[in-house]
């Protein structure tokens, strides 16, 4: 017989983010797809920290996101994700979810990539699966697309595939391959009105749409090329241009979707005038205004301090590429 489920904790460092697009959180930039394919950078210093106890006691799962408890569409689509880890682990348990993070919520960081990639090793570890790193991938994806990339280390891709078990995201190079670093701007650090997956419905209401899809697989393969040969200025003009082109899709949506405020595009200005001028820095934004800054480590005390004098930018959060999702001790 299975033993019951212990406590398991996860720590996930996610991509800050930028995992937007339906995604999510952080997965840092870049994020292009191509019928699921994409890019992404996972973030160290930025995660997602969830615990997950089976009470053979409760009735419903109860979920409790950054010290509030969760509105019920929230603990909705958690329990739909968790029915799945019960059909995995022929265990009909109900279990309480305490999920925090320590990056804003529901701006344009990923944080349901970094969530769902944290419930899924949390989850599972708890009802004793012990998923290798594809499964949990897999698993991830179905509480959000972007979280599959949220569960393996460094600069992840995600295969698109034909079926569920051929869609999974892998590494292609380690954390430490890259000395890029991610200065994520917050210019709103409310939750967005508008959440990427309704976002995403709407994009193919954009006259847009059909021509970046068709494209994609061009600029994933400029973006990873650039990646594996740490080319920035490759890698920043296409990062941008995706960036800039997923927005437009929104812009163009019915209705019509604006993440930009003001001091988003005031930074997305100055950080291309400043690659002119010799800083290896470049822009990209999930869904939502806050604007993530890569840049090359040489370069990222110069620009967080332009970057702190732009109006309209709060604060700045700081993260270099990080190691997989995990679990804490007890």
């Amino acid at each position: 017989d299975r033993p019951q489920p212990i406590i398991r904790q996860t720590n996930h460092r996610t991509e800050a983010p930028q995992s937007l697009r339906d995604d999510a959180s952080a997965t840092a930039m870049p994020r292009l797809e191509s019928q699921m394919k994409s890019l992404s950078m996972n973030l160290d210093g930025l995660f997602t920290r969830t615990s997950v106890t089976f009470h053979p006691e409760l009735t419903a799962d109860r979920l409790v996101l950054n010290q509030v408890k969760a509105d019920p569409a929230a603990v909705q689509r958690v329990s739909h994700f968790l029915d799945r880890v019960r059909t995995l682990a022929g265990q009909p348990l109900y279990a309480e979810v305490v999920s925090e993070n320590n990056f804003p919520t529901g701006a344009g960081i990923a944080s349901s990539a970094a969530a769902f990639a944290a419930l899924a090793l949390a989850s599972s570890a708890a009802m004793g699966l012990n998923l290798p790193e594809k499964e949990l991938s897999r698993l991830a994806r179905l509480g959000s697309g972007s979280a599959s990339r949220s569960i393996p280390g460094g600069f992840v891709e995600w295969h698109a595939g034909g079926t569920d078990a051929d869609s999974y995201a892998f590494s292609i190079a380690p954390a430490n391959h890259w000395d890029l670093v991610d200065l994520v701007a917050i210019v709103a650090a409310g939750h967005k009105p508008v959440g990427s997956s309704e976002g995403h419905h709407m994009a193919p209401t954009s006259p847009l749409q059909a021509a970046r899809i068709a494209d994609a697989p061009r600029r994933l393969d400029v973006v990873r090329r650039a990646i594996l040969e740490k080319d920035f200025a490759a890698f920043a003009e296409m990062v941008e241009h995706d960036s800039t082109q997923m927005h437009a899709v929104m812009m163009t949506s019915t209705p019509p979707l604006f993440y930009w405020q003001p001091a988003s595009l005031a930074v997305i200005q100055a950080v291309a005038a400043w690659r002119r001028q010799g800083l290896a820095c470049c822009t990209t934004l999930d869904a939502g205004p806050n604007v993530h800054v890569l840049c090359l480590s040489a370069d990222t005390e110069e620009v967080a301090t332009r970057l702190s004098a732009i109006p309209g930018v709060e604060r700045l959060l700081r993260a270099t590429a990080g190691g997989p999702a995990h679990l804490l001790s007890a």
